[in-house]
């Protein structure tokens, strides 16, 4: 498991009964994670003394209790010494439990930042292309690290909220294209123009719809996109990668997609795994999905 552990201003203190008790930033949020079946005694204060909770309602969706929560507030990421930059986050609590931020992905960005970082330290240009964008850690982190980077998500909200975490991180200026646009219907027009990249970024969400109202529906999709992308790679590639959130596409189904579609055209090597949150109370780890990962390499 690639555990994301690296956080000075997050951390997971505990889960237990469907919740996860976290702090972000020094405001302690409770938030229903699906994975957390298991029912534990519930010792820490902050059950008790949170500033904000959200509640699944029985009939779907759900709303945020507030104590003395802002409307707004950020956190930073260091990312690794190699790469030599602190990201900063903006958060704020809104539909469907999310805060703006997956944490669980920064093991990644410092997995693909080094090699970011690696490649243009020797006078190589890196071009990135990330899909499902969302509020552009992925981005930033590879802004951060040289690399030129396609942004594209179907959202105009989150695509702002991702300028703005890029210009708090400093990087306000970097080679940055922000596209909002639907990833597939975007990705087959970049194979028509013959545009390549060195890297592909996806995190796909289970289901969603386009700026248009196209529908995704990520089992029926999936291998499709992973085909077509293998046609954006460059011929001096440096890495794909794919982000799963969703029951049934385990890191074994990941890793026969990626092999099938991208290593047996390019070579490589492919390594697929769980991705984890470690939980302070108990030392043990919070399964946060799933990531495969091709390098050329």
């Amino acid at each position: 498991m690639w555990l994301a552990d690296g956080w000075k201003e997050f951390e997971v203190l505990d889960c237990s009964d469907g919740e996860k008790l976290e702090v972000w930033g020094g405001y302690k949020l409770i938030r229903p994670d699906p994975q957390v079946i298991w029912n534990t005694p519930k010792l820490d204060d902050g059950w008790t003394n949170w500033n904000g909770h959200y509640h699944r309602s029985s009939r779907g969706g759900g709303q945020w209790e507030m104590r003395k929560l802002p409307e707004e507030w950020t956190i930073q990421y260091p990312l690794p010494k190699e790469v030599g930059r602190n990201l900063t986050f903006h958060l704020k609590p809104f539909a469907f439990k999310h805060t703006g931020v997956f944490p669980e992905q920064a093991t990644n960005w410092d997995w693909f930042s080094k090699l970011i970082k690696e490649r243009t330290l020797e006078g190589k240009e890196c071009r990135v292309l990330n899909l499902f964008a969302y509020t552009g850690g992925a981005t930033i982190s590879s802004a951060a690290a040289g690399a030129k980077v396609t942004h594209v998500d179907a959202s105009k909200g989150m695509t702002n909220w991702a300028k703005e975490n890029a210009a708090s991180s400093g990087l306000a200026d970097a080679p940055i294209r922000w596209l909002i646009d639907d990833c597939v219907k975007f990705v087959e027009r970049e194979i028509r123009r013959g545009n390549r990249y060195d890297a592909i970024i996806m995190d796909p969400p289970s289901y969603g719809r386009g700026p248009k109202g196209e529908v995704w529906k990520i089992e029926e999709r999936i291998f499709e996109l992973i085909s077509l992308t293998s046609e954006l790679i460059s011929d001096d590639p440096l890495f794909f990668l794919i982000n799963s959130y969703t029951t049934g596409l385990q890191p074994a189904v990941l890793q026969y997609m990626i092999s099938t579609a991208i290593e047996a055209k390019h070579g490589g090597h492919t390594i697929c795994g769980e991705v984890g949150l470690p939980v302070k109370d108990n030392g043990l780890v919070l399964p946060c999905g799933a990531s495969g990962r091709w390098t050329a390499k």
